[in-house]
């Protein structure tokens, strides 16, 4: 296929606004928009770090790979407008694979309107690594940042937690025979970035602090403390959880907080709110705790655990 073969089958699939540059020049070029911030953020995806090749379809990675950076414009209460995609690949990589990559990167992009406006082809000694810098825009002074919690605000996430590291524990053990393979890994590999609750949060009064569960809640909790310097309750019994979580640890006799708390891509909404405006909110959430004043760190009630998320390094 060649590098500028392989350049073609991708921006022949995606296309571009109106008044938009995209793939074909040495930059896109974005026109701005009066009244609006603009959102930047780039994620990356090493196979045997963040992937097995073996263990995911060429589709199931395209999408996640769009999907794990259009969270983190959701995250900022953001739309996001377009990505950049930058992927190494190995020689001997066929292009059937590259085209069912694309398939599924496109489809998560179609679902939220977000082109593909350029990126980067090379080939790599042995690994495929992928990069993805995606940009989003957010009204003027309403995206919402991690280190803006406040003290009696609550604390909410969307969705339940826990699926998607119960999903890898099935890919990597090969637990094809269970009843809830595909629930369990489709949500490891497919996961749904929350990006229209992440605008209407963004659009409600006493929403203060904001990011997506990427590390599991043990880690990314900690991260909204640390930039708010502010401490935490959360009531371990008010962690929403899937019923078929709750009946693959009890089938297995595993603590359901471990996955909930440490496993993390569930790209879930972590936010804090104002009390009072918490019965108003636009979006289903569930309440497991309350922000509190610095000096009371981080407390799990309900257990004598100090649950952590997943670290890089």
């Amino acid at each position: 296929m060649g590098e500028f073969g392989l350049i073609d089958l991708i921006s022949r699939q995606f296309k571009v606004p109106e008044g938009v540059t995209g793939i074909g020049d040495d930059c896109a070029v974005i026109p701005q928009r009066e009244g609006f911030d603009t959102l930047v953020s780039t994620d990356m995806l090493v196979e045997g770090s963040h992937f097995i090749r073996d263990r995911i379809s060429p589709e199931d990675l395209g999408w996640k790979s769009a999907a794990v950076n259009l969270s983190d414009i959701a995250a900022m209460g953001g739309r996001p407008d377009g990505t950049f995609l930058s992927i190494a690949v190995p020689k001997e990589t066929d292009g059937g694979w590259m085209k069912r990559f694309i398939s599924g990167y496109r489809q998560l992009s179609e679902r939220f309107s977000c082109p593909l406006l350029g990126g980067d082809t090379t080939a790599s000694p042995d690994r495929i690594c992928i990069n993805v810098t995606v940009t989003g825009s957010v009204p003027t002074g309403r995206a919402l940042r991690r280190g803006a919690a406040r003290e009696g605000d609550l604390i909410c996430v969307t969705g339940c937690l826990g699926d998607s590291a119960l999903g890898l524990r099935m890919l990597l053990d090969g637990s094809t025979g269970h009843p809830d393979y595909r629930y369990f890994t489709s949500r490891h590999c497919r996961p749904l970035p929350r990006v229209e609750e992440g605008m209407a949060l963004a659009r409600t009064p006493g929403v203060h602090a904001m990011l997506d569960i990427s590390d599991g809640l043990g880690s990314d909790l900690r991260h909204i403390l640390e930039a708010s310097g502010k401490g935490a309750v959360v009531e371990c019994g008010a962690v929403p959880l899937s019923e078929q979580l709750r009946a693959y640890c009890s089938e297995h006799g595993l603590d359901p907080l471990e996955p909930a708390l440490c496993g993390g891509e569930d790209y879930e909404l972590l936010f804090t709110v104002d009390a009072g405006s918490e019965s108003s909110l636009p979006v289903e959430h569930s309440v497991i705790g309350r922000i509190t004043e610095p000096g009371e760190g981080l407390v799990w009630k309900g257990s004598d655990r100090d649950f952590l998320g997943f670290r890089h390094f």
